[in-house]
């Protein structure tokens, strides 16, 4: 079945994939393309409406993005936002120049006047706050358009050529800053571009799976799961698509968390697949054994994942498809949708190019983060495994600080879980995006008891993040802390003090490794 689709042609701006996410979670398909594709390509697909995006451009320089003039005589609906909006007005014949002091240079939240007798503003408020940014300014606008909204400093903030279906806004309604700015991408979609709204995550489910079973035939599946949310939703899509010609290899390295290898395990158990779990924590650990940079450790943990996944592959022999998690996002950052370009993409490093395989299978590849584990849920996935929050791939030899031994790992995961225990416990854990502890290699001295210690520092980490770009330190409640503290001095040894990292990122990363 076909979804009706609409096109985000990519201009170069920061939010290219939150307007193609905004789209989806409106109920419509859609697809971000370089705004090089070209134009027979565009229309052969036939979009119900495109969306031009911003960019750091500025559209009167020869040096800039531009678009066939032909794309506007489709008869398509197009929504220009930001520089997608002075492109639209530069490229039908109107003026594009820098801005003045007097004429609109503005930067963030901006009150913004609407006339909401226009389709894109219908049933909204006439006042709300938009998020700017821009620097230029439209002088004059293409003939046929109407000005439809304005701030204090700039009289178009918005322009509409409502015959044509032709709409631009200077400000971005797909950021959360932007008062019913979602509502507006709504409008356009339903009140313009008559979208149906057939975009489903049930859908989705049931057109993957008999698109896996078509291609991939009575043919054989192998995949390495590393347990991490991509994965595992690639895993049960393609086992509940062609269930026992999929092997999946499940390499536990011995640095996951609490009970994690035991739980991904029989997450799997429900399907009749070829699973095999490699145990492979003293190999590992041996390769690691007096390592402490990190750069070190990543590259270690990333070779020895594929010699042990290569030897299992060797074992099973010639296979089909090679099948990997990558999503939609990595597709975008890589050249949007050329496979030839994509990067490897599997958390703990590249996969083998000698595993016997003909082709290269990536069910989840037009998927974002957010709709993969919607996918999950509806593949009847534990929630412990769909709504994991990130875990990097060498796991946690990047949150041990140090050399890595057997004894720390054991140390850090149970104090890791400790943490994490109370936080859910506490219900914080709906307000948090990522929280673990980190063992340093920091000894001080200590009392328990009548006697002295002299035993490690534990880290907290804690953040909330939109998009893990950018990240605050979590508020935990004071309380909530102290039982995580007590709780870990007391039944970890090895640990008699705990801080908690009240960095945010930047200048800070999220990991401390």
């Amino acid at each position: 079945m076909k979804h009706e689709l609409v096109l985000v042609l990519d201009f170069g701006g920061q939010y290219n994939q939150l307007i193609a996410r905004r789209v989806r979670e409106c109920g419509v398909y859609c697809e971000v393309k370089p705004y090089t594709t070209p134009l027979a390509e565009l229309k052969a697909m036939d979009p119900i409406g495109i969306i031009f995006t911003g960019g750091p451009n500025s559209v009167y320089l020869d040096t800039s993005p531009q678009v066939d003039p032909e794309i506007f005589t489709w008869g398509v609906p197009i929504l220009g936002i930001c520089y997608g909006c002075q492109l639209m007005a530069h490229t039908l014949g109107g003026l594009v120049t820098p801005a003045q002091e007097d004429t609109a240079r503005e930067y963030g939240k901006t009150t913004t006047y609407y006339d909401t007798a226009c389709k894109l503003f219908s049933g909204l408020p006439a006042e709300g706050i938009s998020w700017m940014s821009h620097g230029d300014y439209m002088a004059k606008v293409p003939e046929g358009f109407a000005l439809v909204g304005h701030t204090e400093m700039c009289p178009n903030a918005a322009i509409a050529d409502e015959a044509r279906g032709f709409y631009g806004v200077q400000y971005h309604p797909e950021v959360n800053h932007t008062e019913n700015g979602v509502a507006m991408i709504r409008n356009f979609l339903y009140e313009v571009c008559h979208a149906k709204g057939d975009w489903t995550m049930e859908d989705y489910c049931r057109s993957a799976i008999a698109a896996i079973r078509e291609k991939v035939g009575n043919g054989k599946v192998l995949l390495a799961l590393s347990g991490g949310v991509d994965s595992s939703v690639a895993a049960a899509l393609l086992a509940e698509a062609v269930g026992k010609q999929l092997t999946c290899v499940f390499v536990d390295h011995g640095l996951m968390r609490l009970n994690e290898g035991d739980e991904v395990e029989a997450a799997f158990a429900k399907w009749d697949i070829t699973f095999i779990r490699v145990d492979a924590e003293d190999r590992f650990l041996g390769k690691l054994a007096g390592v402490s940079d990190p750069e070190t450790k990543r590259k270690t943990i990333g070779e020895e994942f594929i010699r042990v996944f290569e030897e299992e592959a060797k074992k099973i022999g010639a296979v089909d498809f090679l099948a990997q998690g990558t999503i939609y996002p990595d597709v975008i950052e890589s050249g949007a949708g050329d496979a030839a370009t994509i990067k490897s993409h599997h958390n703990v490093g590249g996969l083998p190019d000698f595993v016997d395989f003909k082709e290269i299978i990536e069910p989840l590849r037009m998927l974002f983060k957010d709709e993969v584990r919607q996918l999950g849920r509806e593949l009847g996935l534990p929630e412990y495994l769909v709504s994991r929050q990130p875990f990097p791939g060498p796991g946690l030899a990047i949150r041990i600080i140090g050399d890595i031994t057997k004894e720390k790992a054991d140390t850090l995961r149970l104090a890791d879980f400790i943490f994490r225990d109370e936080i859910a416990k506490a219900g914080e854990d709906k307000n948090l995006n990522q929280y673990f502890a980190v063992l340093t290699n920091t000894r001080s001295v200590g009392v328990m008891g009548d006697g002295r210690t002299y035993d490690y520092t534990l880290a907290l980490r804690a953040v909330t993040t939109a998009d893990f770009m950018t990240a605050d330190w979590a508020r935990i409640p004071y309380d909530v802390l102290d039982k995580i503290s007590v709780r870990i001095v007391n039944e970890v040894q090895g640990i008699n003090r705990i801080c908690y990292d009240i960095t945010s990122k930047p200048p800070a990363t999220i990991e401390w490794e």
